[in-house]
């Protein structure tokens, strides 16, 4: 599967999702859309991983927290080496570090490979930690051979790699590998790519290794220019990472400010913002804050409405799928019979979370409705 000529990043990410559903390729959670797809044989992409030396000589290795690189993570802490995962939308700070029970078996170690096991078996990791990562993994939704790498769109993987290198953890020298299906290596035009997107060093595929070779600069730091107001509002080390960077004289413009070169032109794709078209993603804090859906069920401020649950469902299926999403509430109403339930988190901020993982989730034949339990009301 090749992209066609004229094609924008987000062509691309919506011509593989497309594939990979429609080739029944997708694993859990589905549908792919909007995420760095999980893939039939990721297990068997990750077991290259272990056999690369980047892997074997490295001491502390950083992996993404997405479903796809869960054997990744596993093998790490196997391996006995130290293993850190950027916190969800590095809201509390950028790294946790996962430490195993004392004793653990293999059973143990793959749950603490699982979103459930970062959050029971993890500690957080600060700036003044002087941490060295010695290797990357990080998802994607498509690379080149050449190692330019497209994510899902919202730009994390970039700021972690760019924010790592402000703090020290890596550099130039840090190999960089990506575990995806073969699906998803596709031919990348170059000017897609612009100065803050990280590229790859090693792809792991079911069937392959590739080393590519990628002679293309990776981030040197942050782009201040690049991260807007509203980013640095919803991620505090970003903004303690800027005044370090301001203390020592160097240009922190953010997007739009008086000092960014670029403030007068409509941003460039691939800046970090907030996710783009994503079907009842809406912001609305402010409603969530002030009150949720009154009357049964639904008796606290910070409440998620599930709807068009399969008739057939039960409640433990729903929990499963929460709990694999790293989205468990505090409790779980249960109304079946009329086929929804809502979901009771501890703050307004932890349903809006809850309610981005949920985005396009499926249970059954089915797309779930999911929306602030203000919002639904209103509806």
């Amino acid at each position: 599967m090749e992209p066609s000529a004229g094609v924008s990043k987000q062509d691309i990410r919506e011509q593989i999702w497309d594939y990979m559903e429609s080739q029944n390729l997708a694993d859990f959670p589905r549908p792919v859309h909007h995420r760095i797809p999980n893939f039939k044989g990721a297990p068997r992409a990750a077991e290259h991983l272990p056999r690369l030396q980047a892997f074997q000589t490295a001491r502390t290795v950083k992996v993404n927290p997405d479903a796809p690189q869960k054997n990744a993570r596993f093998f790490v802490l196997e391996s006995k080496k130290t293993l850190l995962v950027p916190t969800p939308r590095l809201r509390t700070g950028l790294f946790n570090k996962i430490t195993p029970p004392p004793g653990a078996t293999k059973d143990i170690l793959r749950k603490c490979a699982t979103s459930q096991g970062v959050r029971n078996y993890s500690t957080p990791v600060g700036l003044d930690s002087r941490v060295l990562v010695d290797l990357v993994v990080v998802g994607s939704v498509a690379v080149s051979e050449k190692g330019w790498r497209i994510g899902k769109g919202e730009g994390y993987a970039d700021l972690e790699y760019a924010m790592m290198v402000s703090m020290g953890a890596v550099s130039e020298a840090t190999p960089v590998i990506t575990i995806v299906h073969d699906c998803q290596v596709v031919d990348v035009p170059e000017a897609l790519l612009e100065g803050h997107d990280l590229t790859v060093d090693y792809i792991l595929t079911p069937t392959r290794v590739i080393a590519t070779g990628c002679e293309r600069p990776k981030p040197t730091g942050i782009t201040w220019s690049k991260i807007s107001r509203e980013m640095m509002e919803k991620i505090p080390v970003l903004r303690r990472l800027r005044e370090q960077e301001r203390q020592a004289g160097k240009d922190v413009a953010l997007q739009g400010e008086p000092g960014d070169p670029s403030s007068h032109q409509k941003a460039p794709p691939g800046t970090v913002t907030r996710p783009q078209n994503v079907p009842g993603l809406e912001e609305d804090s402010v409603g969530a804050a002030r009150g949720s859906l009154q009357g049964e069920g639904a008796p606290f401020a910070a409440d998620v409405y599930v709807g068009n649950l399969p008739r057939d469902a039960r409640v433990s299926d729903l929990k499963r799928v929460l709990r694999e999403l790293g989205a468990a509430p505090l409790r779980l109403t249960w109304q079946g019979p009329r086929r929804r339930a809502f979901l009771h988190y501890q703050d307004p901020a932890s349903a809006q979370r809850a309610l981005a993982c949920l985005q396009g989730l499926r249970l059954g034949p089915g797309t779930l409705r999911v929306a602030l339990a203000r919002q639904q009301r209103d509806k």
